[in-house]
């Protein structure tokens, strides 16, 4: 396998923050490229024959351009198998997916940048756009916080770090910059055990090199 990974993001993009926590959590160190999402430099032609969406993250690793933090997620777990992100019993897989699904695709593209940059042009006042933000985070963390009822631990489904961790923990983040509700039933717990690990700690988008 070729060793030189590169990741290419923003520090405060959400989907960023999930793969820096992954690549950390497999310790697989990278080169980072970032993006300035406002100046649209994730538009340009060249970033565009990385990923034809124009989204960040892209992650260069093994010869290959991956997109969709997901799915790089999930190659990173297929590829370096030694700390999981999803269980191997196929009904808790299935809840660990779900819940990260729920906030990769059912909340996050709704308040990201180019949803509320698209409101902004349709004329939606910023404090409209806001309100939407806050409603649609506080509907899906309300619900990921349903989903994992009944489960002990540290995390969110037990003792083990997933995938719904990595995913619940930049989202949260999300949460704060809008003034969504972030004390849902368990997540203090979950996020203070998270934030013991350097793999978080060292992901949090402050400390990141294009921080601003």
């Amino acid at each position: 396998m070729n060793d030189h990974v590169v990741l290419h993001g923003f520090w405060r993009s959400g989907a960023t923050w999930r793969l820096r926590v992954a690549l950390g959590l497999k310790d697989i160190p990278y080169e980072y490229r970032s993006y300035h999402l406002r100046s649209g430099a994730q538009k340009t032609p060249e970033f565009r024959k990385l990923n034809p969406q124009g989204l960040v993250p892209a992650l260069e690793i093994d010869g290959q351009v991956l997109t969709q933090s997901i799915a790089i997620c999930e190659y990173l777990d297929g590829r370096s198998p030694e700390v999981p992100l999803l269980p191997t019993d196929l009904v808790l897989r299935a809840k660990v997916r779900a819940f990260a699904l729920t906030i990769a695709c059912d909340v996050h593209p709704l308040q990201n940048l180019g949803t509320l940059s698209r409101l902004r042009q349709l004329g939606v006042p910023q404090e409209q756009v806001d309100g939407w933000a806050r409603e649609v985070i506080d509907e899906g963390l309300g619900a990921c916080s349903r989903l994992i009822e009944g489960y002990g631990g540290p995390f969110c489904f037990g003792d083990a770090i997933t995938l719904a961790d990595v995913v619940l923990i930049a989202q949260l983040g999300n949460a704060r910059r809008f003034g969504a509700r972030v004390d849902w039933p368990r997540f203090a717990g979950i996020e203070a055990a998270c934030a013991a690990l350097p793999a978080f700690a060292n992901a949090l988008p402050e400390l990141q090199p294009d921080a601003e």
